[in-house]
């Protein structure tokens, strides 16, 4: 087998072995994953390890996926994300099974500010959960929604997965065109989980939610309207440089040249952060020292997602140098499988790998050699990134090492084991299927 994807091989060992078998956390097995990969290089490995840190540090990928680390982050801090809630339970909260519904939608919204699952199960699902037991669901079953939900926030964009997979792409796609694919990928994935909702809500005979706990419509708007306005910030860079006004301004007025820096993944959080700060500003601190504490919560978050994606990028960088996409290509060259075939074992990969793992570090492990096989067989590049993101938002879902699982039985006190199958029969194996679906081309996504 040729060195890079020997490479390739231990560095997924590794990690599953550290994190699973040792129990150790998710940084400190990408930092040995990250040294194992260097050491295929052999008498050049200290040379290779250097050159994949030093090629980290001025990834942008590092840097985007911190400021969306911090805007949610700011988001919850500033209350921001609770008053959106509390919009939806006015709106969502007479139907019966309310609760679920509402963790839907909610999960949705969180998951496109967010791009995290265990993060997103556990801000809307700290609401949701305990209300849906209290209002008639099993605490296995309301469980089960949460952290099938949480996969929303992989499969929605923007997303740190997102980031990873353009850059692998390299100028095949355009960050746009994904933009919009995952976006059409993830409305289909909200319907499936509307249409699982209500078919709890009918099989288990969940009853109405007391009007007693019910917020009239226009006092949570009174309220909570301000908090909408965070969603300009994701609107207004989308609305200048995708669709008819972006078309219009790069070919029509002196800005066409510009145009094209605009990075929707700087300038999402950034206005989003902006508009929070402004629409959360009652709940910001009046002190230095009050400063000082917000910035504080926010470091382990950044220590977290920092560590993990600095040792991936450098890995991955690491695995380009030592021929990755060459041994890819030979590899692809001599195996005669078809599209079809092709778009399910991939499917399968990523699938069982993100079951230990994270979606980020799933996609940094296997994405760009799943992406090459793909679009090796003849799958359109644009189809195959979009493919690649939705089997790896299973992740939520993929029993037993999701944080979303235990997140969300916390929440609910369920036993975590009593989740396993029903993720895998309600939402595993049906969002694989949409994800091949939009692979062989049968489920339309916009960009292309």
């Amino acid at each position: 087998m040729p060195i890079a994807l020997l490479a390739l091989a231990a560095f997924i060992a590794v990690i599953i072995v550290w994190n699973v078998v040792f129990k150790r956390n998710m940084g400190e097995a990408m930092l040995l994953g990250l040294v194992a990969t260097s050491l295929f290089a052999g008498a050049q490995a200290p040379a290779y390890l250097l050159g994949g840190l030093a090629d980290a540090l001025t990834h942008d990928v590092l840097y985007a996926a911190l400021a969306f680390v911090f805007m949610a982050y700011l988001i919850d801090a500033t209350g921001l994300i609770q008053r959106i809630l509390a919009i939806l339970n006015s709106v969502f909260g007479r139907i019966r099974g309310g609760p679920g519904y509402i963790d839907t939608v909610a999960s949705a919204v969180f998951g496109s500010l967010s791009g995290s699952n265990s993060a997103n199960t556990a801000s809307s699902g700290s609401f949701t959960g305990p209300w849906m037991v209290r209002t008639g669901w099993t605490p296995t079953r309301a469980a089960t929604v949460l952290a099938g939900n949480g996969g929303m926030g992989a499969a929605l964009p923007p997303s740190a997965s997102m980031v990873i997979m353009i850059g692998f792409a390299g100028g095949m796609v355009t960050t746009g065109q994904v933009y919009l694919g995952l976006l059409v990928a993830g409305l289909y994935q909200i319907l499936l989980r509307i249409g699982l909702v209500a078919y709890f809500v009918r099989r288990d005979r969940v009853p109405r939610v007391d009007e007693h706990d019910l917020v009239p419509l226009r006092t949570s708007l009174r309220q909570g309207a301000g908090a909408l306005s965070i969603f300009l910030g994701a609107l207004i860079p989308i609305g200048v440089t995708v669709g008819p006004l972006g078309e219009y301004l790069t070919e029509s007025t002196p800005l066409g040249d510009a145009m094209g820096e605009i990075s929707l993944l700087t300038w999402i959080p950034i206005l989003i952060i902006g508009f929070s700060l402004l629409a959360g500003r009652d709940r910001l601190p009046r002190t230095v020292r009050g400063w000082s504490r917000l910035l504080d919560g926010a470091m382990p978050k950044f220590a977290t997602i920092g560590a993990l994606l600095f040792f991936a990028i450098a890995a991955s960088e690491i695995l380009g140098r030592l021929g990755l996409a060459e041994d890819v290509n030979t590899m692809l060259e001599s195996l005669p499988v078809g599209s079809t075939l092709m778009v399910i074992v991939v499917g399968l990969v990523i699938a069982l790998v993100a079951g230990p793992l994270s979606s980020t570090a799933t996609l940094t492990a296997v994405g760009q050699i799943s992406f090459l096989a793909l679009v090796g067989v003849g799958v359109d590049p644009l189809l195959a990134i979009i493919a690649i993101l939705v089997f790896a938002s299973t992740e939520g879902a993929s029993p037993p090492a999701s944080g979303s699982i235990f997140v969300a039985a916390g929440l609910t006190g369920a036993r975590p084991e009593s989740t396993f199958l029903p993720l895998i029969v309600y939402y595993m194996i049906p969002i694989f299927l949409i994800g091949c679906l939009i692979g062989w081309g049968v489920l339309p996504v916009l960009g292309g």
